[in-house]
């Protein structure tokens, strides 16, 4: 495995990979790695001839410049384990090397970011659009891996390859979680021990309002079942729940319609870190 920290090295080993026609998988994360960014590598592994994961905590993504200074930095870690899984190169810029000058150009994903995180986090996914596009051109990847947890991101990705004509294909995967539920998540290295045993319950609240969709036929019915369920620990502060379809992200409401693709979303803050989670309901 290499590892490269500028864009014109890492331009170069790609350039040379496609000469010789090998295909590209690409895994953006922004490092503090589990399971969740492992299985992402694998799967691109297993359907790519070179696997290139980037490790970059993007600073114009971040909203709230505390969780920027807060957000876990483990590379040696990181890059340890990529290389036990078979990557076979990783980038890792400085801030400089991906922002020489300030970025003025901006992005307005219009509806699709205007619920959910976007609604909560101003500016977000302006930060996503542009990290992404940059990576995207520098990586050049045949095709690049997402995780569901991030399914309003995801959404909002597959309108920049659209809108921008990238030739990448994008592949979502499966929220991998914990014995217990809670889904994998750098942020939970910041839960206390007290914390991190009531963190399930976010996606218990997710399997109750689920159960009571089905149940009832009634999406604001489903929704305060779930509430119910969260309200009973009062260390949560809840952001959103809410019965979407998880194409456009746009809240439902009414007499549930199966044929619609559904999908269930929650944030919620728990001490200092903030949880989101989702489940798409087949």
């Amino acid at each position: 495995m290499q590892i490269f920290n500028t864009v014109s090295e890492i331009k170069s080993v790609i350039r040379e990979a496609k000469q010789n026609n090998k295909t590209v998988g690409f895994v953006p994360t922004m490092g503090a790695l589990h399971e969740g960014h492992f299985s992402l590598a694998q799967r691109a592994k297993s359907e790519n001839d070179i696997v290139v994961c980037s490790i970059f905590v993007n600073p114009t993504q971040f909203n709230n410049k505390e969780d920027l200074v807060n957000y876990p930095k483990t590379i040696d870690k990181d890059t340890s384990a990529l290389k036990a899984i078979g990557c076979d190169y990783v980038f890792i810029p400085e801030v400089q090397e991906m922002y020489p000058s300030e970025a003025l150009l901006s992005f307005s994903f219009g509806s699709l970011e205007a619920v959910l995180e976007g609604a909560h986090r101003p500016g977000h996914f302006n930060g996503v659009g542009i990290v992404v596009s940059k990576l995207f051109n520098i990586v050049q990847p045949h095709r690049a891996y997402f995780g569901q947890k991030d399914l309003q991101q995801f959404a909002i990705i597959n309108r920049l390859v659209i809108d921008l004509s990238f030739q990448i294909e994008l592949v979502c995967c499966p929220t991998v979680r914990e014995d217990d539920g809670l889904a994998k998540s750098s942020r939970n290295m910041r839960l206390t021990k007290e914390e991190r045993n009531i963190a399930p319950l976010v996606h218990k609240t997710l399997q109750a309002t689920k159960t009571a969709l089905r149940n009832t036929k009634d999406v604001e019915t489903a929704l305060e079942e779930g509430a119910k369920e969260i309200s009973a620990n009062s260390n949560f502060e809840v952001e959103y729940l809410q019965i979407i379809d998880r194409f456009t992200m746009q809240p439902l409401s009414g007499q549930y319609d199966s044929e619609i693709p559904t999908a269930i979303c929650i944030a919620a803050h728990l001490g200092s870190v903030r949880l989101i989670d989702n489940i798409v309901l087949e």
